[in-house]
């Protein structure tokens, strides 16, 4: 499969995901945003992943290149039929480009949490193989605040009720991270933004905590990453 993938800093990549990538063989072009590179022709294109960023949704003046961008997966996904995976910026911004809207959280979730399945998410594709609840890495101050028309959600969570959502059959995102490796944590930590939302959730040691509980939890973060990988790809072959 020809993958483009839309990344908005350096070290926020597919992580985890590469790995799977490589190993079956998908040809991945990777587009920088935030250095301003171009948003290719999608036609050349058989997918497309929208990976996480340290910039919010309407930021817009500051990141003029949002504008284009959200036309681009609007173009992709609701004109285009192109199979769709968003992580974190990525989920919301399929939001905004559905119709939908975001906005700063109420409650920010920095840190190893639990998720739930909701019932949709529970009888789909999308996430079979996952325990109804489980844990994941959230690193996010915004969050979907008005569902576009359509969508179901798939996961939820006490402080965030959009964890996971789902357009047509093929558009899925995610407001967490699945894509977590040994040096997420430190690697994203060099982003300021990233590193003083961490602190004011964990305090001045928040990198070294979050780091010691991925760590814990990393078998079962790469066992459901790879799952919903597979997952994702089966989700991709459908009409």
């Amino acid at each position: 499969m020809r993958i483009l993938i839309l990344q908005h800093a350096k070290v926020e990549h597919p992580g985890y995901f590469r790995e799977l990538l490589d190993e079956d063989g998908h040809q991945c072009t990777t587009i920088h945003l935030n250095e301003g590179q171009d948003l290719p022709p999608i036609d050349n294109f058989e997918a497309l992943w929208v990976l996480g960023g340290p910039m919010d949704v309407w930021e817009e003046s500051k990141y003029p290149w949002l504008v284009g961008e959200k036309n681009f997966i609007k173009e992709a996904v609701v004109n285009k039929g192109v199979p769709y995976l968003g992580l974190c910026l990525g989920h919301q911004l399929l939001a905004e480009a559905l119709g939908g809207e975001v906005g700063l959280s109420e409650h920010p979730e920095i840190g190893v949490m639990e998720v739930q399945l909701t019932e949709f998410g529970a009888s789909g594709v999308f996430f079979d193989g996952l325990d109804e609840r489980f844990k994941c890495l959230q690193w996010h101050s915004a969050e979907v605040t008005k569902l576009p028309n359509d969508v179901q959600i798939l996961a939820t969570s006490e402080k965030c009720s959009v964890q996971a959502m789902r357009w047509g059959t093929r558009a899925h995102s995610v407001q967490f991270h699945f894509e977590v490796e040994d040096e997420t944590v430190e690697n994203w930590a060099s982003i300021q933004e990233y590193k003083k939302a961490l602190e004011v959730a964990m305090g001045p040691m928040g990198v070294e905590t979050l780091q010691k509980a991925c760590q814990e939890n990393m078998v079962n973060f790469k066992s459901n990453a790879e799952r919903v990988y597979l997952n994702w790809m089966q989700t991709s072959a459908r009409t």
